[in-house]
């Protein structure tokens, strides 16, 4: 395979990478439950849902805690979702290490 094709072919990658993880899905919690936030594989927000229950205005800091808490779930768990693909992905090509 010349070097060109290999560009080719890493660019086709990318572009699939880039459209699966736009599509996935990754939901991290918080608090038992009472913070949920679900986020994309860019790690953009979809949506946030708090138990109203946990909502106290004389303790905003510990809601604030649970989101930050929350979303590094769903972090965690798109890269550890990307990092299979990706291996998936680069095995396929028959790269050392993948």
């Amino acid at each position: 395979m010349n070097i060109q094709q290999m560009m080719k072919q890493a660019a086709k990658m990318q572009d699939q990478v880039q459209k699966q993880a736009a599509q996935a899905r990754a939901e991290g919690t918080a608090g038992g439950g009472a913070v949920t936030i679900v986020i994309n594989g860019l790690k953009q927000v979809q949506s946030l849902k708090i138990d109203p229950e946990v909502v106290n205005k004389d303790d905003v800091e510990i809601l604030q805690d649970m989101i930050i808490a929350a979303f590094v779930d769903a972090q965690k768990k798109v890269d550890e979702d990307m990092k299979k693909q990706m291996g998936g992905l680069l095995g396929g090509m028959g790269l050392p290490g993948f």
